[in-house]
């Protein structure tokens, strides 16, 4: 089975009206992407002061983000369904203020259970956002598809990145209890993509196939494999950016300014990592680019934990690249074993795998924190690179991973 290219050309700027108006609407689910994720990262800022307010243990720090993480990912396959059902792009218009007033209220939550409430409020205007924009970002583009959905997928990571540094500041300058200043972007993001968002296709709206299991039994294995290969990325991505902050506060001396900007690097490198693997995968193939992410992003990763000062920043800024290679190619190689049903393998592969392996081993890793001390915790993870490098190997070939 050929798993298809990933051209990453930039397509001619010749357009018609037909062409522009799906440029122009992807250019807002981007807007939008990029201020969903901001809120999706935020509660890694917040962590640190949590805890010196509520007197939290890393369990129970660990079990807060595990449930937002289930909220603003595993709930995404629920709403793409609802999203298919009702034809409403409320779903994606709605969604920013929705995260931004959940997340933005969990400074001023006088208790634990209360922030927990407002994290899961948040965390469900994330969810219903993704599997609709994502599925709609690229509708209608004939050419280079792979290279617009890593410039959506993109600019939500970038917005991810931004977040821990965005709150922290927020936090810093006003204070705590001022932390709804944080959700004022969402709002008027929601705002905006009320007045100018395009209307979802009369045609399409008629003529939208409901779920179809058949097409992804067919291709049952491979897709299998590739939902395990993101549920083993994302357990290191997705613990690493919950407790970066509260590991450089409170075990390398760092300010939570300086922490949170630390994994604002390491995310950002992960954005730029999904441009270099589409690159790599253009070239050599999928297969052979998660291979590559897989086993060159533990000894950069090791090195964060046993060098210091600039050195250690600089092996965990690549660490997030290479390990991030994957987001973009991931998506494309699913898409392309059921392209009948792309919305339901986006939700598969960008929201439940991530949000599993969150809402499983955040709580898991917080709970071994406190036996063995936060850095072991997070050392022990760098298993899972290595045996997604051997699970990977059980991947069928693209045709650009056969030796020439």
């Amino acid at each position: 089975m050929s798993l298809g290219s990933y051209p990453i050309a930039v397509p001619q700027p010749d357009l018609t009206a037909a062409d522009r108006r799906i440029f122009f609407s992807l250019i807002l689910l981007c807007i939008g992407h990029f201020f969903i994720d901001v809120y999706s990262s935020a509660l890694a800022a917040f962590q640190p002061h949590l805890a010196a307010k509520f007197g939290l243990n890393l369990t129970q720090a660990g079990f807060l983000a595990g449930v937002y993480v289930f909220a603003n990912s595993v709930t995404q396959p629920g709403f793409g369904y609802f999203s298919d059902k009702f034809h409403s792009q409320l779903f994606t218009t709605l969604a920013p203020a929705v995260a931004g007033i959940g997340v933005a209220m969990i400074g001023l939550a006088p208790s634990y259970g209360m922030v927990m409430a407002v994290a899961i409020f948040g965390g469900l205007g994330i969810s219903s956002f993704h599997p609709q924009a994502s599925a709609r970002s690229t509708q209608g583009i004939e050419n280079n598809k792979p290279f617009w959905m890593a410039i959506f997928i993109s600019s939500g990571t970038l917005g991810y990145a931004l977040g821990p540094t965005y709150f922290a500041w927020i936090v810093e300058r006003f204070g705590l209890e001022q932390s709804w200043y944080g959700g004022i972007p969402g709002v008027i993001a929601t705002i905006f993509l009320l007045a100018y968002l395009p209307s979802l296709p009369t045609s399409e709206t008629r003529t939208k196939k409901s779920f179809d299991i058949e097409p992804l039994k067919a291709v049952w294995k491979p897709l299998t494999i590739l939902y395990f290969l993101v549920f083993i990325r994302s357990i290191v991505q997705v613990t690493f950016t919950q407790f970066l902050p509260l590991y450089l506060t409170r075990e390398r001396g760092f300010s939570v300014t300086h922490a949170s900007q630390a994994l604002s690097l390491y995310l950002a490198c992960g954005a730029l990592g999904g441009f270099v693997g589409g690159n790599i995968a253009n070239r050599f193939g999928g297969r052979t680019t998660i291979l590559i992410s897989m086993i060159l992003s533990v000894p950069f990763l090791a090195g964060f934990f046993f060098t210091s000062g600039w050195l250690s920043i600089t092996s965990l800024a690549l660490g997030g690249l290479v390990l991030l290679f994957t987001i973009p190619v991931n998506v494309v190689m699913g898409q392309q074993l059921a392209p009948g049903q792309a919305g339901t393998v986006s939700a598969l592969l960008m929201g439940f795998a991530w949000g599993m392996a969150g809402f499983l081993f955040i709580p898991l890793i917080g709970k071994v924190s406190d036996i063995t001390g936060l850095h072991n915790a997070l050392l022990s993870l760098l298993i899972f690179p290595i045996i997604g490098f051997f699970l990977t190997l059980t991947y069928p070939k693209d045709p650009k991973d056969q030796p020439a």
